[in-house]
C-alpha cells in the first residue's frame, strides 16, 4: 500500500492501481474525488472502440474483425467491468471508529456508512468508490422513489434492489385477478423493497405475506410497509422463498439474468444458473390455493444474450406441473434501451418484460 496525496500525478496513481497496489489517500477529500474521476478516464480509454464491429465489405478474411455473439459480448462486458471496479477500488480512504474521515473537506459519512455496515468497532480503510456508492444509496433511501401503484414512495436500503424500472411494477398493477376478484391471501416471494407486496395490497388483496431471505430486505420492506400505512394487511417474514400455506396469487420477480453475481449488490440482477427461478417454479404448485395463479415477472433479456432459451423456460414450466393461463408484456422504458453506445444495446432494445400467469396443469379451463 502506498500513501498518496494532492501532489500525486494521476498517471502514476493509475499505474499503481492497475497493478493492484492500494493507494491510501492523505490529501484533500474533494481532490481524492477528482483523482478517482481521472483514474476512471484512464481505465475507460483503452476500452473505447473495442466493442464488436462488423467486417468491412470486401475485406480479406485476415483483415476482418471477428463479430462476437451476444453471449461473448456479455461475458466480455462483465470482465471489463470487473477489471474496472478492481482498479478504481484501489483508491482508499481511512475512517475512524465512527465512520468519519479526518481529511480536509470530507463530508459527514457516519449515517451512510452506519446504514450499510452498522456501527463501527474500530478504524477502517475503504475504497473511495465504495464510499460514493454508500452515499448514493443513502440519498436514494432518504428521497425514495415515487411508485404510484404502491400508493406512495418506496425507500430502498443499501444492498436492496431499487424499483427504478416501472414496467414490471405496472404489470403487477394491471394483471387480472384470478376469478375477477382480489384474493383473500397473496404471497410476494423475494419481496426486496416490498414494492410488489404494497401493490397487491393497494389492489385489494385482503392479506399479503411478503418473504425474503436477506435481513436487509426484511428491514427495508418492513419500513416501507409502515411508511405506506399497510402494516395491518402486509406481513413481512424471513423465509427461503415461500411462507407456510397457500395463496390465491403468488408473485415472484426473480433476478432476470442467470449468471453468477460478482458482489452482494449484484444479487438483485444475477441468479446463478437460474436457481431462484427454478426453485420458485418447482415449489409453486404446492403453495397455490384452488383456482390460484402464480405471477412470474421475468425479462427475456437473458434470451437475447444467449443465456437462456424460451424453450428451456417453457420446459421448466411443464416440469413443475404448470401451464400458462395468460401473459402480459411490457417494453422497457429505461435509458439503456435507447443507448446505442452500450455494447449490449441490441439485446436491451429487443427486451420484453413479461408477467406469466401460471396455473397448476389442468386447472386453466376448470
Amino acid at each position: 500500500m502506498l500513501i498518496v496525496d494532492d501532489t500525486t500525478r494521476a498517471d502514476d496513481a493509475y499505474g499503481f492501481a492497475a497493478q493492484g497496489v492500494g493507494l491510501l489517500w492523505r490529501g484533500d477529500f474533494q481532490n481524492a474525488r477528482q483523482l478517482l474521476l481521472a483514474l476512471a478516464s484512464r481505465v475507460d480509454r483503452p476500452a473505447r472502440g473495442r466493442g464488436p464491429k462488423a467486417s468491412a465489405p470486401g475485406a480479406r478474411a485476415s483483415e476482418r474483425t471477428p463479430v462476437r455473439s451476444a453471449r461473448e459480448t456479455f461475458d466480455r462486458v462483465r470482465q471489463l467491468r470487473s477489471q474496472r471496479a478492481r482498479t478504481l477500488g484501489m483508491l482508499l480512504i481511512g475512517l475512524d471508529a465512527g465512520h468519519r474521515s479526518a481529511l480536509r473537506r470530507a463530508p459527514d459519512l457516519h449515517v451512510a456508512c452506519t446504514e450499510a455496515w452498522g456501527e463501527g468497532d474500530g478504524p477502517s480503510v475503504v475504497s473511495l468508490r465504495e464510499l460514493q456508492g454508500l452515499v448514493g444509496a443513502h440519498e436514494w433511501r432518504v428521497r425514495g422513489i415515487d411508485v404510484p401503484a404502491s400508493g406512495g414512495r418506496i425507500h430502498p436500503h443499501y444492498g436492496v434492489f431499487a424499483p427504478t424500472r416501472a414496467e414490471y411494477v405496472e404489470l403487477v398493477a394491471r394483471a387480472p385477478w384470478p376469478g375477477g376478484a382480489p384474493p383473500a391471501t397473496a404471497f410476494d416471494v423475494g419481496t426486496g423493497t416490498g414494492v410488489l407486496a404494497a401493490v397487491l395490497a393497494r389492489r385489494g388483496a385482503a392479506r399479503v405475506v411478503a418473504t425474503d431471505l436477506d435481513p436487509r430486505a426484511i428491514d427495508c420492506a418492513s419500513e416501507n410497509v409502515m411508511r405506506l400505512g399497510l402494516e395491518r394487511r402486509v406481513e413481512v417474514v424471513r423465509a427461503d422463498l415461500f411462507p407456510e400455506g397457500r395463496a390465491g396469487v403468488v408473485v415472484c420477480n426473480p433476478p432476470w439474468v442467470p449468471a453468477r453475481p460478482a458482489s452482494p449488490l449484484e444479487r438483485g440482477v444475477y441468479d446463478e444458473d437460474g436457481r431462484m427461478l427454478r426453485a420458485f417454479l418447482q415449489g409453486l404448485a404446492a403453495h397455490l390455493a384452488p383456482g390460484g395463479e402464480g405471477w412470474l415477472v421475468l425479462s427475456d433479456l437473458a434470451e437475447h444474450l444467449g443465456l437462456r432459451t424460451r424453450e428451456s423456460l417453457l420446459a421448466a414450466f411443464e416440469a413443475a406441473g404448470l401451464e400458462v393461463a395468460g401473459r402480459l408484456d411490457a417494453r422497457p422504458a429505461h435509458r439503456k434501451a435507447v443507448d446505442r453506445s452500450d455494447p449490449l444495446h441490441a439485446a436491451r432494445a429487443a427486451e420484453t418484460t413479461s408477467l406469466w400467469r401460471l396455473v397448476v396443469r389442468g386447472a386453466a379451463g376448470a
